[in-house]
């Protein structure tokens, strides 16, 4: 078998689950689709969980990782995520701001019950957070497709509401390049074989829980599945 030329940062980006997750039916409906603000809410509503629920699976990840190296990658993503040394720029706060000033209930937004696949999502987070492949698996996982996740809430924001500024869109457009380079700093470091094997599975089952959570909301927000992708 010829061996594989693929940097490690390569066959992350190019597993067969992450292809599979980012052409998700989701992502082109809700550009195309027939959405209302009711359902544009349910998606604001059950990202909310994940979104809460980063910060401290960050934070569990720095006690987790054994070198100094990773620990301070992920500090520095999880010191944007919580604001910095200011917490009102924390992003889940932003985030409640944002969609409140753009017409969503606050209550709604962060007080709604999680559905199964977002209860499966942040448990997924959680429990990859205990040993340090599943964790560098789920951070990288998550870095490289945040911002494909994102535009697609602020495409739901603008079409239901015509709110084009959003302040919780616009600040992973600034903060997203970092996250990534500090992922990347640390995942393209020496891994022995089967610790590599240990990532990519941890990434692929990330892949694979997100995925879980968009088909659940194409089912709950009726959003019409363009028939070349059914």
């Amino acid at each position: 078998m010829t061996p594989t030329t693929l940097s490690f940062g390569e066959r992350l980006s190019e597993s067969e689950v992450h292809q599979r997750f980012r052409a998700h039916p989701f992502f082109e409906a809700v550009r195309t689709a027939e959405l209302s603000t009711e359902h544009a809410a349910t998606l604001l509503a059950q990202w909310w969980h994940p979104l809460h629920y980063f910060p401290t699976f960050l934070a569990r990840c720095v006690a987790v990782l054994p070198d100094i190296a990773s620990k301070s990658a992920i500090t520095r993503i999880l010191n944007q995520e919580a604001g910095g040394d200011d917490p009102t720029q924390a992003h889940e706060l932003v985030y409640a701001d944002s969609m409140e000033r753009c017409g969503f209930d606050r209550a709604v937004v962060t007080g709604s019950a999680p559905f199964p696949e977002t209860e499966a999502l942040v448990e997924g987070y959680r429990a990859a957070s205990e040993t340090p492949a599943d964790a560098l698996g789920f951070i990288f996982a998550t870095e490289t497709t945040d911002l494909l996740m994102v535009s697609s809430i602020g495409t739901a924001i603008a079409r239901t509401t015509g709110a084009t500024d959003n302040a919780w869109v616009s600040i992973h457009v600034v903060q997203e390049p970092d996250h990534v380079e500090e992922a990347n700093r640390v995942l393209l470091s020496g891994f022995e074989a089967e610790q590599e094997a240990a990532v990519l599975r941890a990434a692929d089952r990330m892949w694979q829980l997100w995925t879980g959570f968009f088909d659940r909301l194409v089912v709950e927000t009726g959003l019409e599945v363009p028939a070349a992708t059914r």
